[in-house]
């Protein structure tokens, strides 16, 4: 397992209060693959709160990736929704877990924000 994976999901509650602001609620577990070996975490989420373990159990949601992936992932390098649309890796159960969760990964390096740029450029023609 890389250790900015492990880092990533020990940031986890810390970072919560911040992320989950909305009325989600639910678990999602996350298997990352490499080598014909599985690591699971399992990922509990509610408003502001987030707890996670090491474990296979019941949950409303599975995310199936590659730990090279996911890796990509959490250092924003890849984006969530883009590798689950080009089939890199896959999702079922409650959809709405997985946008909140997407939300905790960083953006890629030199992202802006839309709604910046626009406000930018509305500066510009005043």
């Amino acid at each position: 397992m890389s250790e900015a994976i492990e880092r990533f999901f020990e940031s986890l509650p810390a970072r919560a209060p911040q992320v989950l602001r909305g009325p989600v609620a639910g678990t999602i577990q996350i298997d990352l693959s490499k080598d014909n070996q599985t690591t699971h975490w399992l990922v509990r989420m509610a408003p502001g709160e987030i707890e996670v373990s090491q474990v296979r159990g019941p949950a409303d949601a599975i995310w199936y990736n590659s730990e090279e992936l996911f890796e990509r992932l959490v250092t924003g390098r890849a984006q969530a929704i883009a590798a689950v649309l080009r089939n890199e890796s896959t999702f079922s159960g409650n959809v709405v877990l997985f946008l909140a969760f997407r939300r905790f990964f960083p953006t890629r390096p030199g992202t802006r924000d839309p709604r910046e740029v626009a406000r930018q450029q509305a500066g510009r023609l005043r």
